[in-house]
């Protein structure tokens, strides 16, 4: 099967001339593209003095991730896409297990690999870890990482296994079916586009995967870091967007009522932490759930899946039960 690894950039030069090597040396069966977002470095000119087997994709804006790579994807080809962030390290034979896994499972249409911390390589890296899952109100967790408590590797997530939600740090996908889902929600700029089309995939029968044979190491908040007050907005807003469009009708209300209090928790708990900045980032996004919510309700699909989530809830786990990893919320 023929595979694209396609890097989305945006005035990243130092990211590509870190990471674009290992992608390099250890690609032999891809194609490598490097979608630029109308970068103003010389992320450009630097790929094409260096790197220059590698194709690029130049789009007309700073589209974000999800945009950005709807546009750029339209030029790519291959069967397989493989969307990895530009501050990704890979390793050694890490497309061959993907690869055998798309060629011998049909319903297969989305895998993940093992993400670890580039920064402290023993433990898994909080954007994906071992495969996601999401609870009742729409919080995403995964196999590794539950809110801020990441596990060390000890192989414990050496096992393939079907996840929820693959994280965009690194992002396989079948062509066809990104292009029967229509790609990435545009309007989410960044932040949960992939969870969105993941439960979109899960909607209509497709399977995602987890593949632990295949190993990358991620940085992780090298374009918006981890304590941005816009990252915050982009979360919150995003979650709530991606409940109106995807949770059973017969839930739909009652869980985004809970959510919407669940938030307001938080908000207050930033408030109280001396973050007022995070605590009006709650609100505004707040305010942008209800501007868009009858937009976003008429993107729902015909059918909407029961059984999306693994557990009720990990807020409740996490901060009462003692979950504070993976094997201990069952």
């Amino acid at each position: 099967m023929k595979i694209a690894v396609v890097i989305l950039n945006w005035n990243g030069t130092k990211l590509l001339e870190q990471f674009l090597p290992s992608v390099m040396a250890f690609s032999p069966e891809a194609n490598v593209y490097v979608a630029d977002n109308a970068s103003t470095d010389d992320s450009v000119a630097f790929v094409k003095a260096n790197f220059p087997d590698i194709k690029i994709i130049q789009n007309t804006d700073n589209f974000g991730f999800a945009k950005g790579y709807n546009q750029a994807l339209q030029s790519v080809d291959e069967e397989i896409y493989a969307l990895v962030n530009s501050d990704i390290e890979v390793t050694e034979n890490w497309l061959s297990p993907v690869l055998k896994t798309f060629e011998n499972e049909q319903k297969t249409a989305i895998i993940q690999p093992k993400i670890l911390d580039f920064k402290n390589k023993e433990y898994f890296e909080y954007a994906g870890a071992a495969g996601g899952f999401i609870d009742q109100y729409g919080y995403p967790f995964c196999r590794g990482r539950i809110f801020d408590t990441i596990e060390k590797d000890n192989g414990q997530f050496d096992n393939a296994t079907e996840i929820f939600w693959a994280s965009g740090a690194c992002f396989f996908i079948r062509k066809p079916i990104f292009r029967e889902l229509n790609g990435f929600d545009a309007d989410f700029f960044a932040h949960q586009e992939e969870i969105d089309l993941c439960w979109r995939a899960f909607n209509k029968g497709f399977i995602a995967k987890y593949e632990p044979k295949s190993v990358v190491y991620h940085v992780g908040g090298a374009t918006l870091q981890m304590g941005s007050p816009q990252k915050t907005f982009l979360n919150f807003r995003n979650s709530l967007w991606m409940l109106t469009k995807n949770l059973p009708k017969s839930v739909l209300l009652t869980t985004i009522f809970i959510r919407l209090s669940l938030d307001g928790i938080a908000a207050f708990q930033f408030l109280f932490k001396g973050k007022p900045k995070h605590f009006f980032a709650v609100f505004k996004a707040h305010m942008y759930f209800y501007f868009r919510f009858f937009s976003n309700y008429k993107k729902r699909e015909t059918k909407q899946l029961p059984h999306y989530y693994k557990i009720k809830s990990i807020v409740e786990q996490y901060f009462i039960g003692g979950g504070k990893v993976f094997e201990n919320l069952f």
